[in-house]
């Protein structure tokens, strides 16, 4: 018979050197480059441009660009290690790269032609910001409702509407852009466009000042008359749908990790702080009903953890993994909002200010319960697979 003993089991928190590798890399590159400045940044809602660059000098923005293209080379998996890493420091930059790694390069990895990838992957792998672009005003969780319109004429496509909640839009160049060829059709004429910044007709409009997550750029973009060729379709004609939804279950891992990211932050500065205040002339660390907190926190973060390490694995193997995937986004920004508030509670007074850090991981929490699908829609989806 055989045992658990003779199969090469490991655990969902097990790495290979390279993930380790990248992991260690990516906590240390938070540690010395990001925090200095998420204050400032948060402060003035602007990445530092200079960190920018950075991110690209550390391989951070095309971890699974292979190295034909210029990138990393790496996995999935990688990717959603390094989104947790940062997001435990600055949830603002985590979402930067979480864009540009899950939405962006894998739309270009799994649906581009060869000309489409050899254009533009080396560039996005090492100095230019990508978006994605599928939300409207008018059609966020029913994103196939969108109002955008696209018209080939010669060998050209006119892009005509407004998008929405851009994440990226002020630092981006590239613009995965969704628009409707067949509005009678409806999705099934929705189609994917490669949209440079400098394409005729097409503009960067609003940003948004926002609760959280405010160094990262939230636009709207504006195409009037907007001229893209006609090679700068991404997949099929009509077949945009497929990359929308494709991407997004694999985005919302990555949200998964940013939260789980933002939870791991807080509690860490919670753990430290409750050792180092005293109260009744011992720290209040030692108070049995503060350990019983700290100890169902990192329960949470861990059980959440756990989920997104899985979702991720199954993708990485080919597995079906939308329930995951769905059931891990939910999950951990439901960990995220709750233990970043009890972690306030744990400073006190002082964690209602802003010289201490674990407002803004507040703060930075509740958009993970929006964007990429909010928990409603989670719920949703989980449940039409488990009752299917």
């Amino acid at each position: 018979m055989e045992t658990a003993a003779d199969l090469s089991f490991k655990p969902l928190t097990h790495f290979t050197e390279d993930e380790q590798m990248l992991r260690d890399a990516a906590a240390e590159f938070a540690k010395t480059a990001v925090l200095p400045l998420v204050h400032k940044m948060d402060e003035e809602a602007k990445l530092d441009p200079e960190l920018v660059k950075q991110f690209f000098e550390m391989g951070l923005m095309g971890i699974e660009v292979p190295e034909k293209y210029q990138g990393g080379g790496g996995s999935f998996f990688m990717s959603i290690l390094a989104i947790e890493e940062i997001a435990k420091v600055d949830a603002s930059t985590s979402v930067f790269m979480d864009v540009q790694n899950t939405l962006v390069n894998n739309a270009f990895l799994n649906f581009a032609d060869d000309y489409l990838k050899e254009t533009y992957l080396p560039r996005l792998a090492t100095d230019t910001v990508g978006a994605y672009a599928l939300s409207e005003a008018g059609s966020g969780s029913d994103a196939f409702s969108l109002k955008t319109r696209a018209e080939k004429k010669g060998d050209e496509y006119i892009l005509n509407g407004n998008k929405l909640w851009i994440t990226n839009g002020n630092e981006a160049d590239i613009f995965l852009v969704f628009a409707n060829i067949n509005p009678e059709a409806g999705y099934r004429g929705i189609t994917g466009f490669v949209v440079e910044r400098g394409f005729e007709g097409f503009s960067v409009g609003k940003k948004e000042d926002k609760l959280g997550i405010r160094a990262s750029s939230t636009t709207e973009l504006i195409l009037e008359d907007c001229r893209v060729p006609a090679k700068n379709v991404i997949g099929e004609v009509g077949k945009g749908y497929k990359i929308a939804i494709e991407t997004l279950n694999e985005g919302r891992i990555g949200i998964g990790a940013q939260m789980i990211g933002i939870a791991q932050g807080a509690f860490n500065a919670a753990v430290a702080y409750s050792k180092e205040r005293k109260q009744f002339g011992k720290a209040i660390s030692e108070f049995q009903g503060l350990q019983f907190q700290l100890a169902k926190m990192a329960t949470e973060i861990e059980m959440a953890r756990l989920l997104v390490y899985n979702a991720a694995r199954l993708k990485m193997a080919g597995q079906p993994f939308l329930k995951e995937a769905a059931m891990c986004k939910y999950y951990a920004s439901e960990v995220a909002e709750r233990v970043s508030s009890q972690s306030i509670e744990v400073f006190g007074g002082y964690g209602f200010v802003k010289e201490y850090p674990v407002e803004k991981f507040f703060r930075d929490s509740k958009i993970g319960k929006i964007y990429e699908g909010t928990s409603n829609m989670q719920l949703q989806t989980i449940a039409k697979l488990i009752l299917s």
